[in-house]
């Protein structure tokens, strides 16, 4: 089966991501030479990203929502979406998304579907982060400094982060959007084991989670 087929459409329940620990990952392979200089490559074009869900948990009744949420996806079968409390808008945290926040394209004549994404900029560099699971209710589209009206300027699929205008943007053009996102991921593990005088003692169950290609 393919990832898309094994993949709900579901978030992790935000109270209980809420105190997990996580981040980008990247992968790095480093040679040193005879010379002392280095040679630097990665096979990843993209970041991934892990975290720890068992952190998040407060209560009993915590565990027995993780466990029945882990139950319904049958451990590392079904990925699912989660939010990233620390990176999960397409502003600053501090800020309110709007249809300006990033650029996701250019016009040149002829292409009508754009892919959601945010760059992530740090002086003269950037990286571009494909989006592919926009919070519905939060996406905004324009063109330059013109809002764009849903279903009919444009349409999107919100479990690809795919947006379709109903009219191509002249080129130079520049398809702007915000949203909120989560990250699609899947339980790193198909064994959770909780102890109830542990749990009430501090410890934290081990609950890996790690971001899928979709």
């Amino acid at each position: 089966m393919t990832t898309h087929m094994n993949f709900h459409e579901v978030r992790f329940p935000e109270s209980l991501s809420f105190g997990s620990v996580g981040g980008p990952q990247r992968r790095t392979d480093v040679v040193t030479l005879a010379n002392g200089y280095e040679e630097r490559n990665t096979p990843w074009a993209h970041a991934r990203r892990s975290y720890d869900a068992g952190l998040g948990m407060r209560s009993l009744d915590d565990i027995a929502a993780l466990i029945a949420f882990f139950e319904a996806r049958q451990g590392k079968l079904y990925g699912f979406r989660w939010k990233d409390w620390a990176d999960f808008g397409s502003c600053l945290p501090s800020g309110e998304v709007t249809f300006e926040d990033q650029v996701i394209g250019t016009g040149d004549g002829a292409t009508v579907a754009f892919q959601l994404s945010k760059t992530y900029r740090s002086g003269a560099h950037s990286y571009i982060r494909p989006i592919s699971k926009p919070v519905a209710a939060t996406v905004k589209v324009g063109i330059e400094q013109e809002e764009l009206l849903l279903d009919v300027d444009y349409t999107f699929d919100a479990s690809t982060g795919l947006v379709t205008l109903a009219y191509a943007p002249e080129v130079g053009r520049q398809v702007v959007a915000g949203f909120e996102f989560d990250v699609p991921v899947r339980f790193d593990t198909d064994q959770i084991q909780t102890s109830v005088a542990s749990f009430q003692a501090g410890e934290a169950p081990d609950v890996p989670v790690v971001e899928v290609r979709v």
